[in-house]
Order: structure tokens, then C-alpha cells, then sequence
């Protein structure tokens, strides 16, 4: 599973979602869904635009949890 920390990374730039919306050209509710993790995609070029504005890696932003258990 593919865990959205765009909130982490808003609050440690002490931005705005609003802010970002406007520098990024990226309506404020798509940009919502996305810190909220209701999108099941998100376009390389948006992500391009958001790491810019926020001086971040994707890996910052994006992070991944396996759902399986471990094996035993």
C-alpha cells in the first residue's frame, strides 16, 4: 500500500494545501484528495511540480507499507 505524507511534508514547510494548489496549478480539491489519499494515481509531471515547490524527494511524499504479514 502506497501511504500519501503530503501533510507531514506541508506542515514541516509550514505551507498551506492552498498555497501549494496555487504554486503548483493543481485545483485545491484535487490536491486535497491527494494529501488524503483518495486518488489511485497521481501524474509524474504533478509530482515533478509538487517536489519542486516543496525543495522535496517523491520518497518524501510518497511511502510504502507491505499489507501482507510476514512469513513465519
Amino acid at each position: 500500500m502506497i501511504i500519501i505524507r503530503l501533510d507531514r511534508v506541508l506542515a514541516d514547510r509550514k505551507m498551506r494545501l492552498n498555497d501549494l494548489a496555487a504554486q503548483v496549478g493543481i485545483s485545491n480539491v484535487n490536491l486535497s484528495y491527494l494529501k488524503t489519499g483518495k486518488v489511485r494515481a497521481i501524474r509524474f509531471s504533478t509530482l515533478d511540480a509538487i517536489c519542486r515547490v516543496l525543495n522535496c524527494q517523491p520518497g518524501d511524499i510518497l511511502e510504502y507499507v507491505d499489507e501482507e504479514p510476514p512469513m513465519t
